[in-house]
């Protein structure tokens, strides 16, 4: 199923200045295209995804969040690179951030996570698809989102999650753009599906 949107008439989010053109694109209501597999053929373009081992035992479990210069941030300068953690609670919902040069790494590290995507970028073939992930310690995934691609995640479950996300630049306050979880025009539905 190919998640489109209705039309492509909306209302620009970035300036001429601006290093790429990103609009809020008109989605029907939904969660558009769920990635089930990480080689799918309807990832949003530049959107990669690898799954990692997880090694469980009686003490819990260990996991590699990355190493410098291997896996999908391999390209990651080690200068400018940040790591960072969001712990979030159960039915929390982030969402939606989008940057305009950075590049984001995620590995949801414990609990398990609803993450959305949306393609804002004009230029791009997959404008305004959204893509969603279940994600977590039932489905370790890495995530890599390049800059233009609206995204947030909603922490399902009982228990609270943790997400580690290295990024390609240090936070850039002037670099970053938010969007309500509840934008009218991406038409996000962040309520249980299978009820």
């Amino acid at each position: 199923m190919t998640d489109k949107p209705t039309t492509q008439s909306s209302g620009s989010i970035t300036t001429d200045s601006d290093p790429i053109e990103l609009r809020t694109p008109d989605c029907e209501a939904g969660i558009g295209v769920v990635i089930d597999s990480p080689q799918s053929t309807e990832l949003i373009n530049g959107v990669m995804v690898h799954s990692f081992p997880l090694w469980p035992d009686d003490r819990g479990y260990f996991l590699e969040v990355a190493r410098i210069g291997e896996g999908l941030p391999h390209e990651f300068p080690p200068a400018s690179t940040q790591i960072s953690a969001a712990l979030s609670y159960s039915g929390t919902i982030k969402a939606f951030h989008y940057h305009l040069k950075q590049t984001d790494f995620w590995v949801p590290v414990k609990g398990m996570m609803q993450i959305a995507l949306v393609d804002l970028r004009v230029s791009s073939s997959t404008f305004g698809v959204r893509n969603t992930f279940y994600v977590g310690v039932m489905r370790p995934w890495q995530i890599l989102i390049p800059p233009g691609v609206g995204h947030g995640y909603k922490v399902i479950g009982n228990d609270s999650a943790m997400l580690v996300y290295v990024t390609n630049r240090t936070y850039n306050p002037k670099d970053e753009g938010r969007l309500p979880h509840d934008d009218e025009r991406i038409n996000y539905d962040w309520e249980i599906q299978h009820k």
